[in-house]
């Protein structure tokens, strides 16, 4: 019995030792591959290496975009057995508060698990070293240092640059995840978001020894991180800063372009908002003051911004009548201080009632004549006179690269079919001739237009952005230009219209003779923009109504007369008068661009638009 029981337990210690022997040599030699891979897997890390951001700088090299660096608190999930009691942890020795709580819970749904999800943004020192002292009881959660951006000029630049904020995830399904491991942010609108290829850059990677708390021990190999490119641009933030204090409190745009390129050299819309407070996440309830402000702080008036452009119209109009040869400079129109359609008993009226006697185009442009413009309206035809107007880019986006533009809209037969089911009435035609009724242009258009005008037909895409240049590199890479000339048989028509809009600032009836200066010429062109529509037989009397229902001031200038360097548009919402609110405003900024010192004049501008 001993011998047979001492067998029996031979045989299952030998066969216990073969099954060990069939598990280390399945181990050692087939399997060694695979956990050879997991352990190295375990001990070396890849780490993603964010490039740093652009910088973006003024035409004067003043920095407009910065980045300074930051400490961020991170947790990498997959390293946390409890998470719960990790933060409760974390939250007894710095301070997490319930905003820190949900951006956390949201992120952690955009990241995978071994990605590090920030739980604390921008510690203070004390904070770092209060956090380094007990980080041996956090494995799996680091300070991380990141570069923030910045925005030293705050309100003033805005709507132009937009700001950087943290990837969304709708943003995540679209960029490519993979360029950006290890990053948090993305351009959120203005030049940011329209350049974001170039001021990203692209990610780059580190592989690095950790032991088993995932402590980084040594640094293996990686690749160094493509920084992003800085951009350089045509906006001048002198003329930007005068633009702004021109507008003051009231709100509104101004928009300034360089005729010979395109280069934008101010965009502003008034008011504005500080945009630091975004690129951490600004609070819900700062966010809510700005969302639902009446003001819209955070609309950008100058690329968005849709309004009717008025008697600023009024030039191109003049230049179409040239062109089709349905008027000419001598050709003289009756304002008798309202037009109607032959056959019709309805009157089209004129900003001044007692009319303005036998006008030709010259004046009627210099006196703002409605009913010169409704009778060429009318001889050019709706046909013609929507596609002359987009040549100017009218009624479709510029293409500038800042973003969140709109097109506007030149109304014409087959839209109105289209959009609102109905026919087109001859007296719209003539609606569209002085810039009413649903004809709308953004602050960018009229600039954009003044602009090729001024050029005498040459329409360049407008830019803010300059060129592009790595750190360190020697050059700057000049950023593509998009023109195309418009198409004027004669030449001598450009001299006839930017002669007439000479005389709205030079001549002793013009629109806008307050604005004259002594430094250089101005060619302009006063509007008013009608918020609502008058009735017939009702008059328009701004100070019995509400302040937000006044019409808009409007005014397009370019200057000097005889070699254009800068072209102006302006719109104060409900300001009233062109001449007597905006063209100010143009004046200032033309000064802060050209030098010109000389004052305005008291006598303002005379009556209409």
């Amino acid at each position: 019995m001993v011998a047979t029981r001492a067998i029996i337990a031979g045989v299952l210690v030998f066969a216990a030792l073969a099954m060990v022997a069939v598990r280390l040599a399945r181990l050692q030699v087939h399997d060694h591959e695979h956990f050879s891979v997991l352990s190295r897997d375990n001990r070396v890390k890849v780490q993603p290496v964010p490039p740093a951001r652009g910088l973006i700088y003024d035409a004067k090299g003043v920095v407009l975009a910065d980045n300074h660096p930051s400490f961020s608190l991170e947790i990498t999930i997959e390293k946390v057995v409890d998470l719960d009691a990790t933060i409760a942890a974390l939250a007894a020795i710095i301070r997490v508060d319930d905003k820190d709580r949900e951006r956390f819970a949201r992120m952690k749904r955009q990241r995978v698990r071994f990605q590090g999800v920030p739980l604390r943004l921008n510690l203070t020192p004390e904070e770092v070293a209060r956090f380094s002292l007990d980080s041996y009881r956090f494995p799996g959660v680091e300070v991380h240092a990141e570069l923030l951006r910045t925005y030293p000029h705050g309100e003033l630049t805005a709507h132009v640059l937009g700001y950087v904020g943290r990837i969304n995830e709708q943003e995540m399904e679209r960029i490519d995840t993979s360029d950006y491991a290890g990053t948090n942010f993305i351009g959120k609108g203005g030049v940011e978001k329209a350049h974001e290829s170039l001021l990203h850059g692209h990610v780059g990677y580190q592989q690095v020894e950790v032991n088993a708390r995932g402590r980084v021990l040594r640094t293996l190999e990686g690749k160094p991180p493509v920084p992003g490119r800085d951009l350089h641009l045509f906006l001048d933030i002198e003329v930007q800063r005068a633009a702004t204090r021109a507008l003051g409190d009231r709100r509104g745009a101004v928009v300034a372009v360089d005729p010979r390129t395109g280069g934008v050299l101010a965009l502003v819309s008034q008011p504005s908002f500080d945009p630091n407070p975004f690129v951490e996440g600004i609070a819900q309830k700062d966010y809510h003051a700005l969302l639902y402000s009446p003001d819209k702080p955070l609309y950008n008036r100058a690329v968005r911004g849709q309004y009717p452009p008025g008697s600023t119209v009024k030039p191109f109009v003049g230049l179409a009548g040239l062109v089709t040869e349905v008027t000419n400079a001598r050709k003289a129109t009756y304002c008798p201080g309202y037009y109607r359609l032959p056959g019709q008993s309805h009157r089209y009226r004129c900003w001044r009632r007692g009319g303005h006697g036998s006008v030709t185009l010259e004046p009627a442009l210099v006196q703002s004549c409605d009913v010169y413009f409704y009778d060429l309206a009318h001889a050019i035809g709706i046909e013609r006179l929507k596609p002359f107007l987009g040549a100017f880019g009218f009624g479709a986006r510029t293409g500038i690269d800042v973003a969140g533009e709109m097109s506007g809209l030149v109304p014409s037969k087959e839209w109105k079919e289209q959009v609102r089911k109905q026919i087109w009435y001859p007296g719209e035609t003539l609606i569209v001739g002085i810039g009413q009724g649903a004809f709308l242009a953004t602050p960018l258009q009229l600039a954009v237009a003044t602009a090729s005008l001024a050029s005498r037909g040459h329409f360049f895409q407008p830019r803010v952005a300059r060129s592009a240049k790595l750190p360190g590199a020697s050059a700057a890479e000049d950023l593509p230009v998009v023109s195309h000339q418009i198409d004027v048989a004669d030449p001598h028509r450009w001299d006839q219209i930017i002669h007439a809009m000479t005389q709205v600032v030079e001549g002793a009836r013009g629109t806008a003779k307050g604005i004259r200066s002594q430094d250089y010429r101005i060619a302009g062109k006063t509007g008013t923009a009608q918020v609502f529509t008058l009735g017939q037989n009702q008059s328009y009397n701004a100070a019995r109504i509400d302040e937000r229902m006044r019409d808009h001031a409007l005014f397009i200038a370019f200057a000097p007369v005889d070699d254009p360097r800068i072209a102006v548009a302006v719109i104060v919402e409900n300001g009233g008068h062109g001449g007597s609110t905006a063209a100010p405003v143009a004046r200032l900024v033309m000064d802060a661009y050209l030098g010109g010192s000389s004052p305005m004049t008291d006598s303002g501008s005379v009556d209409g638009d």
